[in-house]
């Protein structure tokens, strides 16, 4: 991969690693050839592979005051997961647990803390996807639930589904053990703040139309991400606001060659009750097959979901692209088709990996063998 130019990026380039920097590449194989790749196949249990974990905690517009929070919570959930992957665990567990550190952690806009809907309550979407056994589990608009990826992993372990929604996917849950909460303990005042500010400013004209992809060039000038809370205006020079956060979101590849891909999400700040995003939906914010990669998405969900972005990018790799420049090409392409931006993290199942994002910042982290790197810009 050759380095990035000394310039900065122009309006809509995604932004890219120096992966030279971060991982040897002498952990990396030859991708299977299509005519290999048959789902049904398990990778050998003989057949070791250099466990990597890549986690994600939102692109957005994050402010000099929360960088340190930031990079505190994704190192958080990288020692988890990757505690998971060195004792020779699975990645589905790895990428679970690295997953239910940022729901917990009310940096994110994930589990407690999340953004609230419009009548004031915490809505929450969660998916995980085991790449060799090509299963997944989903739970959306759950207000019950303190961690929907556990959730999430009930559906694909203990169901004939694979998505469940509201209601009935607090009902599944609660009959396979796990303990339903009040929406109150998930609710902070910080968000009712938010939300009261939000709806000021819709009430005054001021509604973002963000969410549908609007790819005009007004449009991405004055929204840089998917809240007005988190966009530049050029009314204010192009100074971000700075009370927002986002989607959180891990992939990884354990020792015996199986990728997964785990993405949560609390949704957008003062939307319809019942909305739901890319972030739990398979193949949009999040994807895995051992033939192809592990994604997970973050940003403005409506404009992925349109996309299927997960699954685009996942599908360049399996015909040979390089998951740095998959994931690149898919930010790209978020941008140029639809105006809309955010962030990837992108494994493939020969270890390689690329990380993108057209926001600001994206706060993100890398584990492996060689140790563990965190940032917020790549």
């Amino acid at each position: 991969m050759s380095a990035p130019t000394t310039h900065g990026p122009r309006k809509g380039d995604a932004v890219w690693p120096d992966l030279n920097r971060l991982a040897s590449r002498s952990q990396f194989s030859a991708t299977p050839t299509l005519s290999a790749m048959h789902y049904h196949r398990q990778v050998p249990a003989s057949s070791k592979h250099v466990p990597t974990l890549l986690v994600h905690g939102g692109a957005w517009a994050i402010p000099p005051g929360e960088a340190a929070a930031h990079e505190v919570g994704v190192r958080n959930a990288l020692e988890a997961g990757y505690a998971v992957l060195a004792r020779g665990g699975s990645s589905l567990d790895a990428v679970e647990s690295a997953v239910a550190i940022l729901e917990e952690d009310p940096t994110f806009d994930a589990g407690r803390g999340s953004f609230l809907t419009s009548d004031g309550r915490v809505q929450l979407d969660a998916l995980l996807m085991d790449g060799g056994r090509m299963k997944a589990g989903g739970v959306a608009c759950v207000e019950r639930i303190r961690n929907p990826i556990h959730a999430a992993r009930l559906v694909l372990e203990e169901s004939p589904h694979v998505y469940f929604v509201g209601v009935g996917a607090e009902e599944f849950a609660q009959a396979h053990g796990m303990s339903l909460i009040d929406n109150g303990e998930l609710v902070l005042d910080r968000e009712r703040q938010r939300l009261s500010i939000a709806q000021a400013r819709h009430a005054s004209g001021l509604a973002d139309e963000t969410f549908s992809g609007s790819c005009t060039d007004d449009a991405v000038a004055f929204h840089d991400d998917k809240s007005p809370e988190t966009a530049f205006s050029a009314a204010t020079d192009h100074v971000p606001h700075t009370d927002s956060h986002d989607t959180v979101g891990a992939v990884a590849l354990d020792s015996r060659g199986n990728l997964a891909a785990a993405t949560s999400t609390g949704g957008t700040l003062n939307k319809t009750p019942g909305r739901v995003g890319d972030s739990s939906l398979i193949g949009c914010g999040c994807y895995a097959a051992n033939l192809s990669a592990a994604v997970s998405l973050t940003g403005w969900g409506e404009p992925i979901m349109k996309l299927v972005l997960g699954k685009w990018a996942t599908d360049r790799v399996s015909f040979g692209t390089a998951p740095e420049l998959a994931a690149r090409e898919a930010i790209s392409y978020l941008y140029n088709r639809l105006g809309g931006h955010g962030g990837i993290i992108l494994l493939g199942p020969d270890g390689r990996f690329g990380f993108a994002h057209n926001t600001p910042a994206m706060a993100w982290g890398l584990a492996t063998p060689t140790g563990l790197h965190t940032g917020l810009s790549i």
